[in-house]
């Protein structure tokens, strides 16, 4: 049997465990409510167990913190290709960015990390601004097609990403993370990407 075939060991179970039940427990009762004896009920498993994993509450938040950024990591990259039209290559990134915004384990990650970002904003911050990091491919792709005539001069690179991100995540991100909407379903996610790119390159793109 090859190593990735390989059933997960009890101990990364109980960690995984550990770390679900951690996130629902800051979801509903935040940093300062949550204790490490409530994390171990919900995990069942012994408080013993936890700091085995976990040396403080705070060194379990941050696990958290990294698993949400994780999950964004796995976002590919955007190459910007000059043969390639913009609504193409535009349509293709929302597209992922779409299916990690609507996975439900991205939202209550989520949702765990801008709460504490609110009450607690030194210990969230460093996380929070890497995840940040994340949308600077599309101000590389922005720039790019600006350099290569394609778009408008006339804003930042980053602030035309953050215009065109920012379309999105009003209907497919904040909804869903501060009034608990369910993830818009395949059909609402092409017609919103569609529309958010097609606003955007109205606005944005050069006539050839």
């Amino acid at each position: 049997m090859t190593t990735s075939n390989r059933p997960p060991r009890l101990t990364d179970r109980k960690r995984a465990a550990i770390l679900q039940a951690a996130v629902a427990e800051f979801r509903a009762f935040g940093f300062a409510g949550t204790s490490m004896d409530r994390i171990a009920a919900t995990a069942d498993v012994s408080k013993r167990t936890v700091y085995n994993h976990f040396s403080s509450k705070d060194e379990l938040f941050v696990a958290i913190l990294l698993q949400l950024w994780e999950a964004s990591r796995a976002l590919e990259g955007v190459a910007y290709d000059p043969a390639r039209p913009l609504r193409d290559q535009l349509l293709a990134f929302l597209a992922q960015k779409l299916r990690l915004l609507a996975d439900p384990g991205f939202i209550d990650l989520s949702r765990v990390a801008i709460a504490e970002l609110v009450h607690a904003p030194e210990r969230a911050r460093v996380v929070m601004d890497k995840l940040a990091e994340k949308e600077e491919g599309m101000t590389t792709w922005m720039r790019a097609a600006q350099a290569d005539g394609r778009l408008r001069a006339g804003i930042a690179p980053a602030e035309a990403a953050h215009q065109l991100q920012g379309m999105v995540k009003a209907f497919a991100f904040w909804p869903q993370i501060t009034l608990g909407q369910p993830p818009l379903d395949q059909a609402a996610q092409q017609r919103l990407m569609e529309d958010c790119v097609d606003m955007f390159l109205a606005l944005r793109a050069l006539k050839p």
